[in-house]
């Protein structure tokens, strides 16, 4: 399988730190940026790689040479003429061949799994998959909205018009494409022009099915400007980058929702009455920093009751989601337990009144996203605001379980606190 990687750009606001040094060529740690990505590829595998290059591109290849010292096999495709960010895959066509190909930017410092993206992709029968993740500034980043299946619908850049609450699912210039789709387009696009991946390659597959996203919490961020470059040398030098690749044991906070997270009006069932707790943002903010995974965990018997239908809960998770990402912060995960076990109320939906695993103080929950996010649930903890959340977080092997008042503000940041404190 071969990774091509974008390498011919100029880097231009970043160039007031490293003048005349090609973006990939600039140092974290010690290390070029592009250095410890093939690095990251070739352990787990990915040795196949083709680097476009552009701007001082003779610079990068006297670097890397043929990939040997790497322990990979590096050729070079030279970009004589700006071809735009998509351009050298319709002459890379041949050389391709049949298999899906990673297509990586050499820009942005990232330790992502990639054996388990290309799991995704193959189980789903994708054509693209899209890696997306949230993000400190969805508000002026490129969203993707997706269905339950995770099938992309739409692609809304920065400047396009958005709804008032969205999911923060930031596409982050990672892909797994099949070369059928640089066939298929081959014939609709003017090749002899600059060619635009995602204007021209991957929002016109928006809505056909062909494509997905691929929801992760591992550390991408782009290093483009200076600001984003001292964070992502002080999250190296914390070792935050590694860790969070899904192949190592993530640590989690778990968090309950109402009481702690959003004031607790009984059972929510108007978007309006939906309103972040005094600290809860700052407390989040604290655990993204930390290198911890956010994770909600939440009893919604609304769902089983049928006060409310699964579209209305998502869009309250959206405006949970705005209103965090707004402030620069985010949750890695929602888990919901749509069940209740008592029967007879107006309107209920039979299919979810059951005695579930899922419910807390079952811990259900907690065991899903231990499978999804590799979590280690003994260095982890749960903070809710009943006895349940406690019983949940005991039973699933948390390392400690925290019951917290109520709408108490600043509640979830002092306990926060503690739990990182003793952390580190």
């Amino acid at each position: 399988m071969k990774t091509i990687i974008m390498a011919g750009g100029r880097g231009s606001r970043i160039s007031q730190l490293f003048p005349n040094i090609p973006k990939p060529l600039i140092p974290i740690g010690g290390i070029p940026i592009l250095e410890r990505e093939i690095c990251s590829l070739s352990l787990q595998g990915f040795r196949d790689i083709i680097l476009t290059v552009g701007y001082l591109a003779d610079n990068i290849i006297r670097y890397f040479g043929n990939g040997e010292r790497l322990g990979v096999k590096i050729d070079y495709f030279v970009e004589d003429v700006p071809l735009g960010n998509a351009g050298a895959l319709f002459k890379l066509r041949d050389k391709i061949g049949t298999e899906p190909f990673l297509l990586l930017n050499a820009d942005a410092a990232f330790d992502i799994d990639f054996n388990r993206m290309l799991s995704f992709h193959r189980l789903h029968g994708a054509m693209v998959s899209l890696f997306t993740h949230p993000n400190s500034h969805p508000y002026d980043s490129g969203l993707i909205v997706a269905d339950k299946d995770n099938k992309v619908e739409k692609w809304l850049s920065k400047e396009d018009e958005r709804p008032i609450w969205y999911v923060n699912r930031v596409n982050a210039g990672l892909h797994i494409i099949e070369p059928k789709v640089l066939d298929i387009l081959a014939d609709k696009i003017d090749l002899s022009q600059k060619i635009d991946l995602d204007r021209q390659v991957l929002k016109p597959l928006c809505g056909t099915g062909m494509m997905y996203c691929y929801d992760s919490p591992e550390y991408v961020k782009d290093m483009g400007t200076p600001e984003r470059f001292h964070q992502v040398e002080n999250d190296y030098i914390k070792g935050i980058i590694n860790a969070k690749n899904l192949n190592q044991k993530q640590k989690a906070i778990f968090l309950d929702r109402d009481g702690v997270i959003n004031k607790y009006v009984g059972f929510l069932r108007n978007i309006d009455d939906f309103e972040l707790i005094d600290g809860v943002i700052k407390a989040i903010e604290y655990i993204n920093k930390s290198g911890y995974l956010a994770i909600v965990v939440t009893n919604q018997p609304v769902i089983a009751r049928g006060e409310i239908s699964w579209e209305q809960l998502d869009e309250i998770h959206k405006k949970m989601s705005t209103l965090l990402g707004k402030e620069g912060t985010y949750i890695d995960g929602i888990y919901i337990c749509p069940h209740h076990p008592d029967k007879g109320f107006k309107g209920e939906r039979l299919a979810y009144k059951l005695d579930c695993d899922c419910r807390k103080p079952k811990p259900g929950m907690l065991l899903k996203a231990i499978e999804d996010f590799n979590i280690d649930i003994a260095q982890s903890y749960m903070i809710g605001d009943s006895d349940s959340d406690v019983a949940a977080g005991q039973n699933a092997g948390c390392l400690a379980s925290f019951k917290i008042e109520t709408n108490k503000p600043n509640a979830l940041l002092n306990i926060v606190s503690k739990c990182l404190e003793s952390y580190s």
